[in-house]
């Protein structure tokens, strides 16, 4: 078989940018801020839109995108997964690249989370196995869903809402060092405790905020790679697996294991262990899916994630410098935050991230989950 560590380093992302405005954009709608997105990152890497020739996207069609972006890719992916999709599309792209589908993929993300502007129906109804096996029970919506996994967590490795609680107050204070995050207002341990109840153990300062915004990438060969504005981000691994759509359907409340079989994949294909990584952008939904990363990619052992996040070894000045941004928690979160992630992680192995910047960045991962902890999703970027 052939080995995924043929295609680490063979394929860079040399553009990337966000929509200028992150949060309520009630005068925006969803294809405009794809387009802006798209035209930002594609002036980053010093293109135009006519030298797109492969499009990637999820939540949209692909098809209202590139008519609306007035372009005719020879290459598109349409996989649409959840806030994890973007990261799946990175890996894709590596592949369709390789494989000479396409020679320069764009990447687009644009989501009107909070004002709904341009946005279709939802799916579902009673028909759905949710509606069937779920909704009856009183599942409704990511808080009460979510629940359901933390509280098993919390049973089986006596995990505490305190500790739970600290990946907020890390996540904010890294939020405090950026003007563009949408909570910078410091937070203690007991603010957390103390904020609205929303679905036991969530309070209100455990769940990401609903906002507007986008972002996008560009994606080139290593043989071009260098002939950029800006210093190539390599794609040194990638992993993705799905495993139910249904959070009752999780195998195990207590650990993601399809989340360590894409972390296992992509530092298969980075050829890089665990102390090679500098830098962590965990996708933060809530407090604890974090914490359900720090697991599965195996940094700590099953159960010792509250603990670690309680020592504050990812805020700054801690041994884990994790979600830098400030996350879905205080940065921004559209309702598929996973091209968020990524775009901090670029910044920080650019070494664009001002005040947050984290000295010495080379290699960084990045994870995602999507839907229920239906997908998972990894990247590891590097910038050597």
């Amino acid at each position: 078989m052939p080995d995924s560590r043929a295609l680490s380093h063979k394929v860079a992302i040399v553009g990337a940018a966000e929509t200028e405005g992150l949060g309520k954009l009630p005068d925006t709608s969803m294809l405009e801020l794809h387009a802006e997105s798209a035209l930002r990152a594609v002036a980053d890497a010093g293109l135009q839109m006519s030298d797109i020739d492969g499009f990637a996207t999820a939540g949209a069609s692909p098809a209202q995108l590139t008519e609306y972006l007035g372009i005719a890719p020879r290459w598109v992916d349409g996989t649409s997964l959840g806030g994890g999709s973007f990261l799946a599309h990175v890996g894709h792209a590596v592949a369709a690249i390789t494989a000479g589908y396409a020679d320069t993929v764009l990447i687009t993300h644009g989501e009107s989370g909070r004002s709904r502007v341009g946005v279709g129906g939802g799916g579902g109804g009673s028909a759905t196995p949710g509606g069937q096996f779920e909704g009856p029970f009183g599942l409704f919506g990511p808080p009460s869903t979510f629940s359901i996994p933390v509280a098993r967590h919390m049973k089986d490795f006596g995990t505490t809402e305190e500790q739970i609680a600290a990946v907020s107050v890390a996540t904010r204070q890294w939020a405090e060092k950026n003007p563009r995050a949408m909570m910078r207002d410091p937070i203690t341990v007991q603010d957390v405790l103390d904020s609205r109840m929303v679905c036991w153990p969530f309070h209100l300062l455990n769940c990401c905020l609903v906002t507007d915004g986008g972002g996008a990438l560009v994606l080139v060969s290593e043989e071009r790679a260098d002939d950029f504005p800006k210093k190539p981000i390599w794609v040194l691994g990638r992993g993705e697996a799905t495993q139910h759509t249904n959070v009752s359907m999780m195998r195990d409340f207590a650990f993601w294991d399809h989340g360590a079989l894409s972390g296992r994949e992509a530092f298969h294909m980075a050829d890089v262990d665990h102390s090679a990584i500098d830098h962590a952008m965990f996708y933060d939904a809530f407090s604890h899916t974090p914490m359900y990363a720090l697991e599965a990619l195996g940094f700590v052992e099953k159960g010792e994630s509250g603990p670690f996040f309680a020592e504050m070894r990812t805020a700054p000045g801690g041994d884990f410098p994790m979600n830098t941004n400030g996350g879905g928690l205080s940065y921004t979160h559209t309702g598929m935050y996973g091209m968020f992630a990524i775009q901090e992680s670029v910044a920080q192995l650019r070494g664009e991230s001002g005040d947050r910047q984290v000295d010495g960045v080379e290699t960084g991962i990045v994870h995602a989950p999507g839907g229920m902890f239906s997908l998972a999703a990894t990247l590891i970027l590097g910038n050597q």
